[in-house]
């Protein structure tokens, strides 16, 4: 059976075919339109037609120009709009949704859970559950897609990105790098895997995780001594991190700017980056000292601080 378009298996894969159909059938309309107007033409004006042939009356009526000028900027408003609003449904997914971080990297997909469970080119996920993904990559531009889901997005090295889904059909769906990334790019594949919930969570509880994100996050912040600076109470003034994540902090610049992922990204390795006002610039950069994966896991600490403010330990 050759499919005209892949299945579609979320949530987000119909508004985006409804679109794909819609703008096929305006360019099509146009495109019947104009031919239909050059053969009607060229038939009505053929050399030897008693089509008259007289001298054109001045043109001092305007309605036509307006009309179809006015008809194509609506169409394109619509059509923007309506491109925009589906693509927001994909960028903003909800902010409680499962949560998975993705690191790509030459020529590999590193997919880690929020319970510390890793795989590696392959995402196991539940079925009509909202997935949120926090993307960085380790070394050059990659393109996380997944044509079933008709989702795309491109993944950009030192910065942090998301997507969101639902699946919406049990199954396994091809996962690609549709972004060049180098020699061996056509070989940057994976899977998505959809599973029952009951299955998922049977699956879930087989494997061996190496413990919470958080968690793990928590002790490496201990390590590097970053609680010496940031505990309350510390020898040394710093920003206390509890309830600071999501929130909107002043800079030195003079500007406020939210605390989120890349916020904390930028500032654990370059700490001279818009630093908060009212502290000393004394933060050492932790740049070569802690690797993506690493940056995961403080990040997740961080933010875990600010879903229960408590005691830094």
């Amino acid at each position: 059976m050759i499919r005209l378009l892949p299945q579609s298996a979320s949530t987000f894969a119909p508004k985006t075919d409804a679109l794909y159909f819609a703008l096929v059938g305006v360019s099509g309309a146009i495109v019947v339109l104009v031919f239909g107007l050059l053969i009607g033409f060229s038939a009505r004006y053929r050399r030897g037609s008693p089509a008259p042939r007289g001298p054109l009356a001045p043109l001092t009526q305007h309605e036509f120009e307006i009309g179809w000028t006015s008809a194509t900027v609506f169409a394109f408003l619509m059509l923007f709009w309506w491109a925009g609003s589906n693509a927001m449904t994909q960028l903003l997914p909800p902010r409680d949704a499962m949560e998975i971080h993705v690191v790509a990297k030459q020529w590999m997909w590193k997919i880690q859970h929020a319970n510390g469970l890793r795989e590696i080119n392959t995402l196991h996920v539940p079925v009509d559950e909202p997935v949120r993904l926090d993307m960085t990559s380790q070394d050059v531009i990659h393109s996380f897609a997944v044509p079933a889901f008709r989702i795309k997005q491109d993944i950009l090295p030192g910065r942090y990105v998301e997507t969101g889904f639902r699946a919406t059909k049990i199954g396994a769906f091809h996962l690609f790098c549709t972004q060049f990334c180098g020699t061996a790019h056509s070989a940057m594949v994976g899977s998505v895997v959809v599973m029952s919930k009951p299955d998922f969570a049977a699956w879930l509880t087989a494997q061996h995780p190496s413990g919470d994100l958080a968690k793990r996050g928590g002790a490496l912040f201990v390590s590097l001594g970053c609680a010496g600076c940031h505990a309350p109470g510390g020898p040394i003034h710093a920003p206390d991190l509890a309830g600071l994540y999501g929130r909107k902090v002043p800079s030195a610049d003079g500007q406020f700017r939210l605390v989120d992922d890349a916020y904390l990204r930028d500032h654990i390795l370059d700490p001279t980056t818009n630093p908060p006002a009212g502290y000393d610039p004394i933060m050492p950069s932790f740049k070569g000292e802690v690797d993506d994966a690493q940056l995961l896991e403080l990040t997740a600490y961080i933010r875990s601080l600010s879903a229960a403010p408590g005691a830094l330990p």
